[in-house]
């Protein structure tokens, strides 16, 4: 299968769990197992080809020149966490399946599992650094609703906060850590990358790449000093947290650094920072979970511990390090996601995850004691368990890291941090389920149901097989470490195996052992200790930061945004002009090439003609309606200007929209007071008016020296001008450049018209529907000033223009390819034919002659245009690429015909929709309450009900 397949299928299957809920909870389940699975089996039908020594790769280009790429590479460590990924994805979501009360949305939560599993295999397989930053913010945001799933709950909202504000810092930091990294190899891809270690190290940009990458790794996988987040994390459904801590999110970061370490490791920056994080995470992680009554906050500090523990086997930079990194990380999947659900159990049976409140549990729940048990061994390091194996090869590792001189120091703090391992590990079994049976449970605990203990239960079967013959993983493990040190050093010769004889190792753990056991029986007197001493609490401090940050953010917000658009418009030009005087005086000016040329007397008069308009309009700008007026004005003289200077499609468009505009803004005066507020100062109004005439200056001072002077290169009118008949099959220039040659620009466009008149529509419902409607009702019309409110007059005209506009409307639309014209054109010209209706008999009668709604306008025209674009793809070229040919009817003479066409009917429908639905929200808001009385609609029927449509 395809690892671009691979990776959507979690995102294509997430629109599942939401429609299969409607057949059970049973249904929804298994469908969401369904792709899972299936993702799974695609990734291990690449495994063969892995296993005989390739690089399975897939590539979709995009705009290569950027280094925009849709590129998949999967090697031996991709494949391992993406089989972590979708292997304990599968049991979470059994487990979740029976984990789940009937009061949660089973439809929702699988929804939200299935897209944070994308973004996870996303970040694994990733080639292109740029997609890999996308599916790492994924991450943020799909974890985001996973943990503040119980909405009900502060803590679950405070926890999906925090983990969000800290892992999207680090993501930002990440992007310019990963942008450097790539400008530094001269591409984006991970494999060009991961070639060219020398560069990296040796660039002046290595260290500010290297702290940045670090801030993303560690904010994501809760290094010191950003590991407060994970525990707050806990208030998440013990299926999100039991996937969050053992393969998915908390393992990105890890990733990232396993996967960098090729070219990043070995300097000594990577080592004291990696390094150093690491050794301070695992010991405050294991002290603090020591004294945790929550057996989830429990196991949340035991995971920032293990972290740590990986993250200083990455930091030491050697051969042997990475691959007992690689180990634990396997080991740690298993023992934790086993112990997270364990912990679920219990929480689901008895009711409470406080420790205090448990103990026992041994006689009523063998089957989860067993499981935990066997779990909470592994994770205290004891021998015939897989954590042991990891454990002694840790401490192996750091007998042999230096940091500040002492060589007895980082063995020192490792066994320190083992024994406080040992310690909570000894807790979490002895102070839940062992101890005498109490009869104060919240609820009455007992095994659950076999789906709910058979996940866990595999898990544990693991870390028994791998503690026992630990030499089953060794080709794994060993292939997963040759792709992490790339070709900078050779896989360690160490074979892992439960005894190694009676070295240092083996002496440090079994002091860790003890030692756990000696903190076990002084728990309760350490505890009165721990409590009593003060100590600072991240939450508080996160808390006050963020507070701090929104006072002071909101303090620049009142400043800066102050609702004065008078004010934006100054700052924003005072700018503008400050940019263009440094440019002048800082920058050479090329010597005039381009003669003046004497102007006509047509245009000294046009030119008269819009400053004094544009004159009129500053002075009478206070009085609504003679704004509107003469803004009018100037667009038309603009679009005569358009027609001067030989831009008729130009022209066109202006009168047009300039039509349409100023029918639009009446309807909306028709709701405002007539003249507007003087707030203005005489001394504002004289600063307003310099900076005003400042910039027009400037504006005309640049076209000046532009229109005087030739470019230097060539400009890209000359491409379109050659290429417009011998690529998009038409004379008309401009219709080619919108339809062919920036056609998906186009395309964006009339999505966002079709939005914004979306937009308009829903004001108005809740307009219509909210305290304004009483309001809007209650105004009626100055009839002696309104007079005849439908002139026979233009009702008879409009009705008989109609069919002549729309076979103009048809005319401009077939021609536009050639001549002046076009979609776009066309269906401002449509549009104005039925504004003139609604103008002349009113909205009640143009309504009621409405065949087809607005919105289906619009969405036809978006999907008319989509399918031209997805047409070309269906024959192997790029989106939207156009063709033309040559067709001859009987009868006819030969004419062109180009796909082109299509598109520009979308773009018509599309204008023309969007346009209408304007104009109804508009005409709906602006009706009276006695709009259905005969004397005011056109060919009402008094005894008719009016439809829905019409407001009814």
């Amino acid at each position: 299968m395809s690892l671009i397949l691979v990776a959507l299928l979690p995102f294509l299957g997430a629109l599942l769990p939401g429609i299969l809920i409607a057949g059970g909870r049973r249904t929804c389940a298994l469908g969401t197992l369904s792709v899972t699975a299936l993702a799974l089996v695609g990734l291990v039908s690449n495994f063969p080809a892995l296993m005989a020594g390739e690089t399975v790769t897939a590539r979709v280009e995009w705009l290569p020149e950027l280094g925009l790429n849709a590129t998949f590479f999967l090697d031996p460590l991709g494949a391992f966490f993406a089989t972590l990924i979708l292997g304990i994805g599968l049991l979470i979501i059994a487990y979740g399946r029976y984990y789940l009360s009937r009061d949660d949305d089973m439809g929702e939560f699988f929804t939200y599992l299935l897209l944070f599993q994308g973004a996870m295999v996303g970040i694994v397989l990733s080639d292109n650094i740029l997609m890999l930053l996308v599916f790492w913010e994924l991450t943020s945001l799909s974890s985001f609703l996973l943990i503040g799933y119980w909405k009900h709950l502060p803590e679950g909202r405070q926890g999906a906060r925090m983990a969000l504000a800290v892992t999207g810092m680090g993501g930002l930091a990440l992007i310019g850590g990963m942008l450097i990294l790539g400008q530094i190899a001269g591409s984006y891809d991970l494999t060009v990358i991961l070639e060219n270690r020398e560069a990296i190290q040796n660039s002046d940009l290595y260290l500010p790449a290297l702290v940045l990458i670090l801030i993303g790794c560690f904010t994501k996988s809760a290094q010191f000093p950003f590991h407060f987040w994970l525990p707050h994390a806990m208030a998440a459904p013990t299926p999100v947290s039991a996937y969050l801590h053992s393969a998915t999110m908390v393992k990105a970061g890890i990733f990232l650094m396993a996967r960098l370490w090729p070219v990043l490791s070995g300097s000594e920056a990577w080592f004291w920072l990696v390094t150093g994080a690491g050794l301070i995470t695992v010991v405050i992680g294991a002290v603090i979970a020591f004294f945790k009554h929550d057996l989830k906050a429990l196991l949340a500090f035991s995971t920032v511990s293990h972290l740590g523990l990986i993250t200083m086997l990455l930091g030491t930079g050697t051969a042997f390090g990475a691959m007992t990194a690689v180990f634990h990380i396997l080991n740690h999947a298993t023992f934790k996601a086993a112990l997270f659900m364990s912990a679920g159990i219990v929480d689901h049976e008895a009711h409470t995850r406080d420790i205090r409140k448990l103990g026992g549990l041994r006689h009523l729940m063998p089957v989860t004691v067993t499981i935990a048990t066997v779990a909470a061994l592994s994770m205290a390091g004891i021998p015939l368990f897989n954590g042991f194996v990891s454990k002694e090869m840790w401490l192996e590792e750091a007998l042999h890291t230096e940091m500040f001189g002492p060589v007895w120091l980082v063995p020192a703090i490792c066994t320190f941090a083992a024994l406080f391992s040992a310690a909570y590990s000894f807790r979490f079994i002895t102070h839940t389920f062992f101890g005498k049976k109490r009869d104060d449970y919240p609820s009455h605990p007992h095994d659950p149901n076999p789906g709910m203990w058979l996940p866990p239960a595999f898990l544990a079967t693991l870390v028994v097989v791998i503690g026992c013959a630990p030499f089953l993983a060794e080709p794994l493990v060993k292939g997963v470490t040759g792709a992490v040190l790339g070709s900078t050093a050779e896989v360690p010769s160490y074979h892992l195996a439960i005894w190694h004889g009676l070295k240092p190792p083996l002496f440090l753990s079994g002091i860790a052992v003890a030692g756990g056991l000696l903190l076990l029986l002084l728990h309760r007197f350490l505890q009165k200790g721990w409590d009593a001493t003060p100590r600072p609490e991240a939450k508080v401090i996160f808390d006050g930061v963020v507070g701090a940050a929104v006072w002071i953010a909101r303090r620049i917000t009142c400043i800066l945004h102050d609702g004065s658009f008078t004010r934006y418009a100054a700052i924003l030009t005072v700018t503008i002009l400050a940019a263009a005087v440094h440019a002048y005086t800082s920058g050479d000016v090329a010597p005039i090439t381009r003669a003046m040329q004497q102007p006509s007397v047509v245009a000294i008069v046009t030119w008269v003609m819009l400053v004094a308009a544009t004159g009129f309009l500053v002075w009478k700008h206070h009085n609504r309606f003679a704004a509107l007026i003469l803004l009018g004005i100037i667009g038309t003289i603009v679009s005569v200007a358009f027609a001067y200077f030989s831009a008729p499609d130009l022209a066109m468009t202006q009168i047009s929209v300039e039509v349409v505009t100023v029918v639009l803004m009446l309807l909306a005066l028709n709701l405002l007071p007539p003249r507007t507020p003087k707030e203005s100062s005489a001394g504002r109004r004289l600063r307003d008016g310099v900076i005003a005439c400042a910039g027009g200056l400037g504006a005309g001072a640049l076209a000046y020296f532009l229109m005087l002077r030739d470019f230097v290169a060539t400009p890209i009118s000359a491409y379109h001008l050659d290429n417009s008949y011998a690529g998009g099959g038409g004379t008309n220039v401009v219709n080619v450049i919108l339809v062919d040659f920036r056609g998906f620009d186009t395309f964006g466009e009339i999505i966002v018209l079709g939005i914004a008149a979306m937009v308009i529509f829903a004001l108005t419902e809740a307009l219509l529907s909210g305290p304004v409607r009483a309001r809007l009702l209650n105004r009626t019309p100055n009839e002696p000033l309104a007079g005849d409110r439908h002139p026979l007059m233009m009702v008879v005209l409009t009705r008989v223009m109609m069919p002549v506009i729309l076979l103009v409307g048809v005319f401009i639309f077939l021609r536009g390819h050639n001549m002046p014209g076009g979609g776009f054109i066309a269906g401002l010209v449509v549009a104005v034919a039925v504004v003139m209706q609604y103008m002349a008999s009113g909205f009640s009668w143009a309504t009621a002659r409405q065949r087809y709604p607005y919105h289906g306008i619009v969405g036809a025209g978006v999907m008319i245009a989509a399918l031209t674009g997805l047409g070309a793809m269906v024959l192997g070229y790029e989106f939207l690429t156009s063709s033309f040919g040559y067709i001859k009817l009987p009868y006819l003479q030969e004419f062109e015909v180009a796909s082109a066409l299509g598109f520009d009917l979308g773009v018509f429908l599309a204008v023309l929709g969007a346009v209408l639905l304007s104009l109804a929200s508009f005409s709906r808001l602006a009706r009276r309450a006695h709009d259905t009385d005969s004397k005011y609609a056109m060919d009402i029927d008094p005894s008719r009900k009016p439809t829905k449509r019409e407001g009814a």
